[in-house]
């Protein structure tokens, strides 16, 4: 059993906080359909750190954090100007925005560390993550921000949800949906920048699409799905943290990412709606009920060729009517239980609660060619 101790505490801290808002906010930008925006803003955001460290020779969390802003939310303008004034398509758009900026940050970086001191030490982190780096006023940093980020979303919740399901529709009530559209970017961008010295650029974007991706297999309530992003998120963090910090050599953005892939695994096993158990259990009750139905439906037809409609016909004229006859047993057991059916020497016989139910069935099935009376 380890031990939570300050580092140990602080990263665990550090790693929930951005597990929360990332998870949270990622989830409008899952639902909209622009999940690798997140990836375009946080490699944009590389070189905005290299140029805050450059113009102020400060390390100081806010200082990068407000540079690789800048730069993140310049990449999404960029994003948004080829779109709108080329034939470029939108994710076309964000490789070349992504590829261009990280491109850009490595060549600063790469820079930066030729210089002959030794105040550059650490920036190169931002690549990958190093949360075991993190101290308390990087935490201070982080909740401050992403707390911010999170009330202005709950501020503006009726905006961005309209944003997200129908724009047309705000634009003709009057609202500046562009610059809502820009809002809602703006703190996407503060959701990612926070956490890039926790998980580094490249991964960054698997802790805005893995919570809301989880979470969506859920719910389909929008609040729902955000406060459950935000959970996941939480709880990628935290554990991944804890994890890293009980096993040597186990890098911590990594293992959170791996712990949010994680949930996104189990979700779409096990949810109750959506998830692939779920489905095949569906699918398996399905199609029993079809067999039960068929097998009831197969003896009624036979029974209307005779005056006695409780006229018992023998399990193997039942086989011959379906394309599964080895099912055709099991059903007539079920049906049995059920008391639809009684077995008479080597025969089965509707019993007249199955014949009721089979009536039923039949005009369920044909109820414009059985308008009358059944026999």
């Amino acid at each position: 059993m380890f031990e939570l101790d300050y580092t140990l505490r602080t990263v665990a801290l550090g790693a929930a906080v951005l597990g929360l808002s990332s998870g949270s906010l990622g989830a409008f930008a899952v639902l909209r359909g622009q999940s690798l925006l997140g990836d375009a803003i946080s490699h944009a955001a590389l070189p905005g750190v290299a140029l805050a460290f450059l113009l102020t020779a400060s390390k100081a969390p806010l200082v990068l954090v407000v540079g690789a802003g800048l730069a993140g939310w310049v990449g999404t303008l960029c994003v948004s100007l080829v779109v709108t004034r080329s034939r470029i398509p939108y994710d076309a758009a964000l490789g070349i925005v992504l590829s261009v900026f990280f491109g850009l940050g490595m060549v600063l970086l790469t820079y930066i560390q030729a210089q002959p001191d030794a105040s550059q030490a650490g920036l190169d982190t931002f690549l990958f993550g190093q949360a075991a780096a993190l101290v308390g006023r990087d935490v201070v940093t982080m909740a401050g921000l992403g707390a911010l980020a999170v009330v202005l979303m709950a501020v503006f919740w009726k905006e961005f949800k309209l944003l997200l399901f129908d724009p047309d529709f705000a634009a003709s009530q009057g609202f500046p949906v562009r610059l809502i559209d820009v809002g809602l970017t703006t703190l996407l961008v503060v959701a990612i920048v926070i956490g890039l010295q926790t998980v580094g650029v490249v991964l960054m974007s698997a802790l805005i699409v893995a919570p809301a991706a989880a979470a969506r297999q859920w719910t389909d309530r929008l609040v729902g799905v955000v406060v459950l992003a935000g959970v996941f998120g939480a709880l990628s963090g935290a554990t991944g943290a804890l994890l890293s910090g009980a096993t040597a050599r186990l890098p911590t953005g990594p293992t959170i990412v791996l712990c949010a892939t994680s949930l996104v695994m189990g979700s779409l096993a096990f949810a109750p709606r959506r998830g692939i158990v779920a489905a095949w259990l569906r699918g398996r009750r399905n199609r029993r009920v079809l067999r039960v139905a068929g097998t009831l439906e197969d003896l009624y037809t036979l029974a209307l060729t005779h005056a006695d409609p409780l006229y018992p016909h023998p399990a193997a004229t039942l086989r011959t009517m379906t394309a599964r006859p080895e099912a055709v047993d099991p059903t007539l057991e079920r049906l049995r239980a059920q008391g639809l059916v009684e077995p008479q020497g080597d025969a089965w016989g509707l019993t007249a609660q199955g014949l009721g139910e089979a009536r039923r069935l039949a005009r369920d099935r044909s109820p414009e060619v059985h308008s009358g009376p059944l026999p």
